[in-house]
């Protein structure tokens, strides 16, 4: 009898907060869901390395490697707008030779391939390129401003392909 009486108490107690029970919030939906997490630590990783290779050592073909590897590895990466903008600068500063690594060091495609280094007007285009990405795809990004400024310089954002 107690029993019975205890699962009819616990059963009506179900029954009467159920309609009570609400979500706390709305689900947030979208790229933070779908990251890799061993990818995105990896991703970190090589941005702090890219970073200090930037910042510390003026190395900037090897922050301009550690970024082309997160762009083209990790396009969901949470912090792709700070790769873009230092893979941008990276190639401006190359462009015009300066650093501590010469601009011959940095070869199209890896250093495992066999084509030359780009000239100072390659190393632009791709600092334009990779600054449009940032200012078109991440409007809310901290490095928008500069990224702009660098582009007012190099005559404006990359226009889009016709092909799109």
């Amino acid at each position: 009898m107690r029993k019975a009486n205890l699962i009819l108490i616990c059963l009506l107690a179900i029954f009467v907060a159920a309609p009570f029970a609400r979500p706390q919030g709305k689900v947030k939906q979208g790229p933070d869901g779908a990251r890799d997490t061993d990818l995105e630590k990896d991703s970190q990783h090589n941005l702090e390395v890219a970073r200090q290779y930037f910042k510390l050592r003026k190395a900037y073909v090897a922050a301009l490697q550690r970024c082309e590897e997160i762009i083209a590895g990790n396009p969901t990466f949470s912090r792709i707008d700070e790769a873009l903008f230092i893979a941008g600068e990276s190639n401006l500063l190359l462009a015009d030779g300066k650093g501590k690594q010469k601009p011959s060091l940095y070869r199209r495609g890896g250093a495992n391939l066999q084509s030359a280094t780009l000239t100072p007007d390659e190393f632009r285009a791709e600092a334009r390129a990779y600054l449009t990405q940032l200012v078109e795809n991440y409007p809310d990004s901290k490095f928008k401003n500069d990224a702009m400024d660098d582009l007012k310089a190099l005559g404006g954002a990359k226009p889009k392909d016709s092909k799109q």
